[in-house]
């Protein structure tokens, strides 16, 4: 049985290590799509914290994976150099912040909005808690679109230009790479940097689980009055899974403006949120495997559908909008899998099931 575990997860292994390398012969923007799946699972796990282990429906998480935008663009652009002659001064090399430095500060500071988005909220439940975080999510875009006057902070819907690309062990993620005489596109590179971020992220959502802390979130999220009258102190259980499960979309949020070399307030619409509540929810609450299909199918999904809508157009004379049509696909098939699966594509056993079958062997 071990020998049968250990050869699917070395299968997996390789697969996910030669993926980009036979993606990159189909072009770029294939890899691109891969890389863009990796940090939907990345949110879609942080997410899970929240949603999935604690039972807190968030519907502004978005605005955590803004923060760690801004916050590297700020950090690694010529942005602030050139609005602020103190800081110019200070840096007269210019801002340009090592992958150290990003992911510690943007974990950090995403973590400090998430506690501060929990906080009054912490006596909310059901739809009110959900009113409330959706008007935290749109507030930040809000604040982000307009923090060009007086004082020009974020550039407002101009977005951040001239974003470095991220280096990592003095390799430059943002040109592409010669490996024993083959090319290594940029795209391949940030691949391993994300799958690198996903797998540490699983490992530790994994742990936080099986915790002490993980089963307190998930009888707060099965009842949490019982899970008060019992000792637990819910306060701080709440709190702490929102500043966790936010620290994950300020990585996230890094990693993408890195990726991009350019962010603007568009990128974190209140739809961005909902695509993520969406890719938890179709996954499978709680249940990490589960989520990370519902990640990879929701954010590749548009993309190859491109190639079907394409064609649709086409037979209808162009009378139907492409971007539109695409959208439709997308939501007749998520209406389509939670008529079938409404517990998700891949759901955690239940917990009665799962001690019968073990009473059974």
């Amino acid at each position: 049985m071990n020998n049968s575990k250990n050869f699917k997860i070395f299968a997996l292994g390789t697969l996910l290590f030669i993926l980009p390398l036979v993606l990159q012969q189909f072009g770029n923007a294939w890899v691109r799509i891969a890389d863009m799946a990796l940090l939907y699972v990345l949110l879609a796990i942080g997410l899970n914290i929240v949603v999935g282990y604690a039972g807190l429906l968030d519907l502004g998480y978005v605005a955590f994976f803004a923060v760690g935008a801004y916050m590297y663009g700020l950090l690694a652009s010529p942005h602030l150099i050139e609005t602020f002659p103190a800081i110019a001064a200070l840096f007269p090399a210019g801002l340009h912040m090592p992958l150290w430095v990003i992911v510690p500060v943007g974990a950090a500071l995403a973590g400090l909005f998430g506690m501060l988005l929990g906080a009054p909220t912490l006596k909310l439940r059901g739809d009110y808690l959900a009113i409330v975080t959706l008007g935290f999510g749109e507030i930040i875009r809000v604040f982000l679109n307009n923090l060009d006057q007086p004082v020009n902070i974020t550039n407002g819907p101009k977005g951040l230009s001239q974003i470095d690309p991220i280096h990592f062990f003095g390799i430059n993620l943002g040109k592409n790479l010669n490996v024993f005489g083959f090319e290594l596109a940029s795209v391949s590179l940030y691949y391993y940097l994300f799958l690198s971020l996903v797998l540490v992220t699983i490992l530790i959502s994994y742990r936080i689980e099986v915790s002490r802390i993980g089963r307190a979130w998930m009888a707060i999220r099965e009842d949490e009055i019982a899970a008060k009258a019992m000792g637990l102190n819910t306060r701080n259980l709440k709190l702490m899974a929102f500043g966790m499960g936010a620290t994950f979309g300020g990585i996230a949020g890094a990693m993408f403006a890195g990726f991009q070399g350019f962010i603007s307030p568009e990128s974190f619409s209140l739809m961005e949120s909902v695509m993520i509540v969406a890719m938890v929810v179709l996954g499978g609450l709680g249940h990490l495997p589960g989520v990370v299909l519902g990640a990879v199918l929701l954010s590749a999904l548009p993309e190859i559908l491109r190639y079907v809508a394409g064609p649709l157009q086409s037979m209808t004379d162009g009378r139907i909008d492409a971007a539109i049509l695409r959208q439709l696909l997308i939501a007749l098939a998520m209406i389509i899998i939670m008529l079938m699966r409404p517990r998700g594509l891949w759901p955690s056993h239940e917990h009665g099931k799962s001690l019968q079958s073990k009473e059974g062997t």
